[in-house]
């Protein structure tokens, strides 16, 4: 994920979730329009307004959503007020505010929902804390709520505390499906690059735009979020600009809830930890599993996040991390690498059989040969884009396994040992590369990692051609992986 993708989108996110234009026309209320009686803004956002309104032929109050006059409202915009209207049109449950009716007032697009008398988590929140197993409670209805969308097809991809308004009994319901997709299908309004949310709440493929793959756990995400704003007083993330807060959702670990509100229960704490995990693979497979574990919670049962069974932690070991997109950027350099890296052991073992024994044409094949490539590779990655804080801690531990490397042949010579003596040594450096390698970007890599172990073994006792065995098996460990990575990257 590179932050350019991230600055590609930022125009689009921000108009998208800026307040609503001061421009932005009002009406003298109570004013009738068609057939309401609007009676009372309720709210605005950068799409349109919502009225308290009165529908005269049934003499029913409503909620009126309207988007921006005709002439100001880009059809972008009015195609995403259609879809919301659409999309919320399909759902029918108590959980989910109901659309009544889509129209047009005035070439102002607009449609009618139940009115509900409440307030949203937002302003609940910013009034006093709730208390953690009221917070659990409400949270456990919203899943559920989700859960039968995402059953109908339809994710939300918005979920965030205004987008819940909590009736005078306490019970949630669903608002505001303005970013809601079907989840079989694309939408063209879901253009490649574009970010689409609310930062604070939404999950780490979210917030990669075109490289993240958006569905049920993405929602699972906001909802962890949005307890654990609930409980805290304030979201997982928040900076002082969209973008800041962004590649803090992307690059960036939460604080623990309990660590700023002591009353949040161990085990709720490791609930809402689970659904901010950044690999969307180890948060909850549903919005129904998460509900059913709040509910475990509720009633002092053991929960599900907490079982820590042997599958999850071994799936969690060789899964990918949220860092392992930046292996897209190096799929060609890690090719190329391997090509590099071969030849120059090659050439090495051949110096080495031709009864080469100064060590200063060693020295330097390692070191001049090699370091002037490593420049060459960080000028080439440094072309595709701004270059992320990972990618330096991972260029950190190459650049110490060259030196280390490097190294060996003086070494050797101080030691009284003959030339290439301490190669296998090469393979233990290079394994403890990839090992660090697995623990930040992929737990594929421990296979690469425990190959080169293996392999420094069989170049002690093969020593003559341990160059070459080694060149062979590092690689094949770069070229493999950097093919893949590069598939994937040209399959976007």
């Amino acid at each position: 994920m590179l932050v350019a993708d991230v600055a590609g989108s930022y125009f689009r996110l921000e108009h998208l979730e800026a307040p609503a234009p001061e421009w932005m026309p009002t009406f003298s209320l109570p004013v009738t329009l068609g057939g309401f009686e609007l009676v009372e803004e309720l709210g605005r956002g950068g799409m349109g307004v919502v009225y308290r309104a009165t529908q005269q032929s049934l003499n029913r109050e409503v909620a009126l959503k309207m988007i921006l006059p005709g002439r100001l409202a880009s059809q972008e915009q009015r195609d995403r007020f259609q879809h919301e209207a659409e999309a919320a049109a399909r759902l029918d449950h108590p959980g989910i505010v109901p659309v009544y009716e889509v129209g047009e007032l005035e070439d102002c697009p607009y449609f009618s929902m139940k009115l509900i008398q409440g307030e949203t988590i937002t302003t609940l929140v910013q009034q006093e804390l709730f208390a953690v197993k009221k917070a659990a409670k409400i949270v456990t209805e919203v899943a559920r709520a989700i859960h039968y969308s995402h059953n109908q097809g339809i994710l939300h991809r918005d979920l965030k505390p205004s987008n819940i308004l909590i009736d005078q009994q306490g019970h949630p319901h669903i608002t505001d499906f303005g970013l809601a997709k079907h989840s079989t299908r694309n939408s063209e309004l879901t253009q490649t690059g574009a970010i689409l949310g609310t930062p604070s709440y939404m999950a780490p493929e979210q917030a990669a735009g075109s490289r993240g793959n958006v569905g049920v756990p993405s929602d699972i995400y906001s909802l962890g979020a949005m307890l654990y704003y609930m409980v805290t007083g304030r979201p997982p993330f928040q900076a002082a600009s969209a973008m800041d807060t962004i590649m803090m959702v992307l690059e960036q670990e939460p604080v623990a809830p309990r660590t700023i509100n002591p009353a949040v229960d161990r085990d709720l704490d490791m609930i809402i930890m689970k659904c901010l995990q950044k690999p969307a693979d180890l948060r909850y497979s549903s919005a129904r599993e998460l509900a059913d574990d709040l509910d475990a919670f509720l009633t002092h049962q053991p929960i599900q996040a907490s079982s820590g069974r042997f599958g999850h932690v071994v799936a969690r070991w060789l899964g990918e991390t949220h860092h392992a997109s930046v292996l897209q950027n190096w799929g060609v350099l890690w090719m190329w690498h391997s090509l590099v890296l071969l030849l120059a052991c090659v050439l090495t073992n051949i110096m080495f059989l031709a009864d080469i024994e100064n060590r200063l044409y060693y020295s330097g094949m390692w070191t001049l040969g090699l370091g002037t490539w490593a420049a060459v590779f960080w000028m080439l990655r440094q072309k595709l884009g701004p270059v992320l804080f990972v990618e330096r801690q991972i260029a950190h531990a190459w650049a110490a396994s060259m030196i280390a490397i490097g190294l060996l042949f003086p070494i050797e010579y101080l030691m009284g040992l003959e030339v290439l003596e301490a190669a296998p040594v090469i393979g233990l450096i290079s394994g403890m590369v990839f090992m660090v390698k697995a623990g930040i970007l992929t737990g594929k890599f421990y296979s690469q990692s425990f190959a080169l172990f293996a392999t420094s073994v069989v170049m002690a006792m093969v020593p003559k051609y341990s160059l070459i065995i080694f060149g062979v098996v590092s690689a094949i460990c770069f070229f493999v992986p950097g093919y893949l990575y590069h598939q994937q990257k040209t399959a976007r």
